[in-house]
């Protein structure tokens, strides 16, 4: 009995490594590759289009809650505005305002200074409240890029027809809670009046939060699209606001500069966006009786560093 048990011991054990052996020489099952289909590598740069339109209008997400910010010293800030100023002509007028956290700054606020050719944002944002960027022909999307990213005057005169002149314009901006900025009726020498449009730098800064806001009356691929154009202005024309970024930061804005007819001097003008660590600022500043642009542009850069130094210090 004892022996027989030992033999059927043995036989199972056997089998066992058999079966085993069998197992780890057996050819696993092979999965089939997946395929994506043609038209998946056809519509990969549209895609690619698409999510950089997404990056250009999402605002900076936060990982973890933001630590609290120190509260703006804006007497500091007048000071030392006060004192760059001291020689150089006037009005100036600016503000700054951290979307993020709402902390803002306002220098000379109850100035009303004209917007020159900055008033181009507010023309393609009235156009986009009408036609969806998608909907607008070839040609007036051309329009829309020699106005906001060449400053072309007069594609922006054909926007400026587009959207009903002045009245289409003050609406519009009534639609983005601007308070003081109203559209000019008539010709101004050889264009439009929409250069000479009297504005705030407050409402300025209304009109690039509505850029990035997701209360804002724009859709946010028309929002994209602006933002899109603002950021890619030509060479020459990237200066103001812009000289307050810090390294890695995203801009986008719009300049103008306009020769007044009664002085020969000239308002300088600069709004934007600056996008970047953990922040969205709004900047605007407006200056006017410039002997040059030359001074103007260096008001205006002058006036952006000094104010954002209080905001925030770029770290190399």
């Amino acid at each position: 009995m004892v022996a027989g048990r030992g033999v059927g011991g043995f036989s199972r054990v056997a089998l066992a490594g058999i079966l085993l052996l069998v197992l780890a020489v057996w050819p696993a099952p092979q999965r089939e590759p997946v395929q994506r289909p043609a038209a998946f590598h056809q519509q990969a740069p549209i895609l690619l289009q698409q999510q950089a339109l997404v990056e250009a209008l999402a605002p900076v997400k936060h990982r973890e809650k933001p630590k609290p910010e120190p509260p703006i010293a804006a007497k500091k800030i007048t000071k030392r505005l006060d004192q760059y100023l001291a020689g150089r002509p006037g009005p100036v007028t600016a503000m700054v305002k951290d979307l993020t956290t709402g902390r803002l700054y306002r220098y000379h606020r109850n100035e009303r200074l004209i917007t020159a050719s900055t008033a181009k944002v507010q023309i393609l944002m009235a156009l986009l409240l009408k036609t969806p960027w998608h909907k607008l022909s070839k040609a007036t999307r051309r329009d829309a890029d020699l106005m906001i990213r060449y400053s072309d005057n007069h594609a922006a005169d054909r926007l400026w027809l587009r959207i009903g002149g002045a009245a289409g314009f003050t609406k519009a901006g009534e639609k983005f809670g601007l308070r003081h900025t109203q559209g000019v009726p008539g010709d101004c020498v050889d264009l439009y009046c929409w250069g000479i449009t009297g504005t705030s730098a407050e409402d300025q800064v209304r009109l690039m939060k509505a850029l990035v806001s997701a209360k804002s009356p724009l859709r946010a691929k028309d929002r994209a699209q602006v933002l899109r154009l603002m950021g890619k202005v030509i060479d020459g024309q990237d200066w103001g606001v812009s000289a307050a970024k810090c390294k890695g930061d995203r801009v986008a804005l719009k300049n103008g500069w306009l020769k007044r007819v009664s002085t020969k001097r000239w308002a300088i003008v600069s709004v934007g966006l600056i996008r970047g660590h953990g922040h969205d600022y709004a900047l605007a500043v407006l200056t006017e009786n410039n002997a040059d642009t030359g001074q103007g542009i260096a008001t205006v850069q002058g006036v952006a560093e000094r104010i954002m130094k209080s905001f925030r210090s770029c770290h190399a």
